[in-house]
């Protein structure tokens, strides 16, 4: 028998990526399967935070700069996301490195838009453009206290075009990336079903 296994989702920005695993939960390959218990932002004005709340899941936003130092941030994340021990932390396009103690605390996963370890960081498309590969594409990962330095769990090949654009690029990425996380969550919580 399935038990549901709680969420939080973590991004920065416009949100698309994470939309992926709202609709999955909502209507598809995760109906039934878990609870996005929370969306956590660290910034005020980001998408992610509307489409949270379009679809009735709270939404926390914990921004920096309202906090002394990083170090007390990173405790505030810690408190919040310890709140509801969640099964699986989703980092969807959360900008922030997350300290040692996080990711030793919480199961954390992590979209990358390369194939890792090539093109660790936060210019992946921009220098996979530069390095004039013909492929790249979208990586899914443990995080570890490393930069996208985590066991990788599943990647997806993206050809590079002839005019690629980075926005062009990172568009299609983007694509690959929103279906390989569902497909990942999924995998994931059938493996833990396996073993129970």
């Amino acid at each position: 028998m399935n038990q549901i296994k709680s969420l939080v989702v973590m991004a920065s920005g416009d949100g698309s990526v994470a939309q992926a695993i709202f609709d999955a939960e909502a209507k598809g390959e995760l109906a039934g399967l878990i609870k996005i218990e929370k969306v956590i932002s660290d910034q005020t004005g980001a998408g992610v935070l509307n489409r949270a709340k379009q679809s009735g899941i709270p939404t926390v936003t914990l921004p920096i700069k309202d906090f002394a130092d990083r170090s007390e941030w990173n405790q505030a994340l810690i408190s919040e996301v310890a709140k509801t021990n969640p099964w699986l932390v989703v980092s969807a396009g959360f900008m922030r490195i997350l300290a040692p103690d996080f990711v030793n605390k919480f199961r954390t996963i992590n979209t990358h838009p390369a194939l890792l370890p090539a093109f660790p960081g936060a210019h992946a498309v921009a220098e996979a453009l530069a390095a004039g590969v013909e492929v790249t594409g979208a990586t899914v990962h443990y995080v570890d206290e490393g930069v996208d330095t985590g066991q990788i769990i599943n990647q997806v090949s993206v050809e590079i075009h002839k005019g690629d654009t980075q926005t062009l690029l990172h568009e299609r990425i983007k694509i690959e990336e929103r279906k390989i996380l569902v497909q990942t969550i999924k995998e994931l919580v059938m493996k833990a079903e396996e073993t129970l």
